[in-house]
């Protein structure tokens, strides 16, 4: 299995300091990041909405695996999470991690469709990364 990276530079303390990430791919590239987009709601970015897209990415992409197993396929699936990172014994820790899910699968009942998005949330190895609560909220729309 191929082994990928992102980087990122710093500079400065950690109020007025400046930082920058980059993705192998090249989808971000030199993006910028520092306290005040992580913990002040400013413009940039923050690693815990690149956890969350990747989260999302990861658990819909399972999702899909576990589907097609159950021999059903998504004509959409849109999942979005919902990082949260809280102060936590003088430092800070990423303390959740919520899906939320909208699906349009043609031929998927209820039962079936909420017993495969609890097994791509168990097996989605992002998930498996987190060592945090993960939480769920999947809704079924008619296809």
């Amino acid at each position: 299995m191929p082994t990928t990276h992102g980087t990122a530079h710093w500079q400065g303390g950690i109020k007025d300091g400046r930082g920058s990430i980059s993705t192998a791919s090249g989808a971000l590239s030199q993006y910028p990041y520092g306290f005040a987009s992580r913990f002040e709601g400013k413009k940039g970015s923050n690693p815990e909405e690149l956890v969350g897209a990747a989260h999302a990415a990861c658990f819909v992409m399972a999702l899909s695996l576990i589907l097609g197993e159950a021999g059903l396929t998504a004509t959409q699936l849109d999942c979005r999470a919902d990082v949260t990172i809280a102060a936590q014994d003088g430092g800070f820790t990423v303390t959740a991690s919520r899906l939320t899910l909208t699906a349009t699968i043609p031929g998927a009942t209820e039962a079936v469709f909420q017993d495969c998005t609890a097994k791509a949330k168990a097996g989605c190895p992002i998930s498996k990364l987190l060592n945090t609560e993960i939480s769920l909220a999947a809704s079924l729309t008619p296809s």
